[in-house]
Formats: C-alpha cells, structure tokens, sequence
C-alpha cells in the first residue's frame, strides 16, 4: 500500500536478498509522490549500512520508488568521490509497509555515469545467485526483462530517468530541516 506521508516524514529504504537474507539500508526522508513514484531523500551523511559495505552519501541524493516497477532508482550530484549520476537497482515490486519501503535487491544495477555513458553491473553475481539462492524462474525472466527495460529507457532518454525530473525532488529535500 502506498504511504499517505507529509513531506519531511522519516522513512526507512531497505533492500533484502532473495529469501529474506539482510542487505542494506537507510534512515531516509519523504518527499512527496508523482507519477513515477515515491520520492525518498538520502541527505549528504547519511549512512547506509549492511550488505557487502557501509558507506555515508556524500551527496544530496534522491530515490524513487515506482509503485508498479520492478526497481528504484537513486539520482546522485557530481562529487570527487562520487563516480555515478544514476544507480537503478533491479529489484522485486518495492513494497510500503507503514513508512518502510522494502524491496529483494536481485543483483542486476544499470549505471549512468557523469558523461552519459551506461553499463549494466553485477550479471555474474546475478548468474552466481540464481542458482545460490535459488531464484524462481519467473523471477529471473522478471529481472532480466526489468533490466533490459530500464536500458531501453535510458537509451532513449525516458523522462523519469533524467537528472531534470529528480532536480525538484532533491531542492526540496534541501529545504528540509534534515
């Protein structure tokens, strides 16, 4: 179900691994919806912890949260330390659960650097998993179709994948009291 939160209200953006395993996640803020989705904010020092590493944003980020997509997406501003603009993680139906939004991190990320360039990471371990842990096969064709979508989309430029949809989102987050 779909949250009915004021802009500001605290949240929690987590990803698990396929059966319940623990992954990574965040305290974050909510922004606010449109049709793409729920807008989270990750504001700069923020940390994120779990998964194969810990790490604090260094960056005012976004994310959203489609309500009917098979990943997020997580917009970042250039920084020394900062090597992507856009982070799409492959995902299951992000799911509300009153203010966490929790979604099965399913390995496949499409990357967008700085310059424009894209690359899809992390098909071996996609490969490894889903024999390790046992992905159904509705949910590998689901994945692969997900991501091969979300190529496509960038490709041609798609609307709810350009830093201009995200910009409102992230100077709201900034006039936030975080």
């Amino acid at each position: 179900m779909r949250p009915r939160l004021a802009p500001g209200t605290p949240v929690r953006g987590r990803y698990t691994k396929w059966g319940g395993r623990r992954h990574h996640g965040a305290e974050l803020v909510y922004l606010g919806a449109d049709e793409h989705g729920d807008w989270l904010g990750d504001p700069v020092g923020n940390a994120w912890s779990g998964g194969p590493a810990s790490f604090t944003s260094v960056t005012d980020n976004v994310l959203v949260v489609p309500r009917d997509r098979a990943h997020t997406a997580m917009f970042y501003e250039p920084h020394p330390e900062q090597e992507f603009e856009l982070y799409v993680d492959i995902t299951t139906v992000p799911r509300w659960e009153g203010n966490v939004a929790t979604a099965v991190d399913l390995d496949l990320d499409v990357i967008r650097l700085f310059d424009g360039s894209w690359f899809v990471d992390d098909e071996e371990e996609f490969a490894e998993h889903r024999v390790a842990l046992g992905y159904p096969a509705e949910v590998v064709l689901a994945a692969e179709s997900e991501c091969a979508r979300v190529v496509d989309e960038i490709r041609s430029g798609a609307a709810h994948f350009a830093m201009s949809t995200a910009e409102p989102w992230r100077a709201l987050l900034r006039s936030l009291p975080c």
